[in-house]
């Protein structure tokens, strides 16, 4: 199998060299681009498998880079920037990354975000059928039927499609907007209050413990993940 090819964009030499470094180190292949130009001219001959993208780019801004990008591409892209504010990361998530991490990070949350990036991209599901799997949960798509441990889950309407857009984006942020669009279309969405309501009435319903869950999890001031790790991976 060939090893997976990261593109780093980032105008601060330093980073770029030490994330070069550090992924060569484990397996990966790399390439730098110093701007968002640059960036985007490498991409449809070097053709990456996942993107590290910093924001504050000369040229183009990392979120007209990821804007662009998303036109066409449905590689995983990560951001990697010194921009905390929520509403930095919650415009890049709903332009398309699939993560946002804030420097300084550990170089293993870095790798461990890299590896569910991957996994994420390679599980992509065709169509509304089939089923998903992680750990003790059964997805039934097609079905509406959720399944753990072999018994069935009595899910409402609204709980089951909150789920179902979660796992089909299983290891990616869901921002609170995109959630209620999705479920509830673009004038029938509720409050996000309401949403927090829907998703802690899913948790008790799907969760050992909904007071530390392990499938549905909250990122802090951006949205929700659905994590496959704890129990197990959804099948390709």
């Amino acid at each position: 199998m060939s090893a997976v090819r990261v593109l780093i964009v980032d105008d601060e030499p330093q980073i770029r060299r030490f994330l070069t470094l550090t992924l060569e180190a484990n397996g990966y292949v790399v390439t730098t681009a110093e701007d968002g130009p640059t960036a985007l001219a490498l991409l449809p001959d070097w053709r990456p498998d996942l993107i590290l993208l910093d924001l504050g780019l000369p040229g183009l801004d990392g979120l007209e880079v990821l804007r662009r990008t998303r036109t066409w591409s449905p590689l995983p892209i990560i951001v990697l920037s010194v921009r905390d504010r929520e509403a930095d990361k919650v415009a890049a998530l709903n332009l398309g990354a699939d993560d946002y991490l804030t420097k300084p990070f550990g170089i293993g949350e870095l790798l461990a975000r890299i590896q569910v990036a991957l996994r994420h991209a390679a599980r992509t599901v065709e169509g509304q059928g089939g089923a998903l799997r992680a750990g003790d949960l059964l997805l039934d798509l097609a079905g509406h039927r959720v399944t753990r441990r072999g018994e069935e889950l009595h899910l409402t309407p609204t709980e089951f499609a909150i789920l179902r857009v979660l796992a089909r984006q299983s290891g990616r942020v869901v921002t609170p907007s995109a959630l209620l669009r999705e479920v509830w279309g673009e004038h029938g969405a509720p409050e996000t209050a309401k949403l927090r309501v829907f998703i802690n009435q899913l948790r008790r319903k799907i969760e050992d413990d909904p007071a530390q869950p392990r499938y549905v999890l909250t990122e802090p001031g951006v949205g929700y993940r659905f994590d496959p790790g704890a129990g197990g991976d959804l099948p390709g």
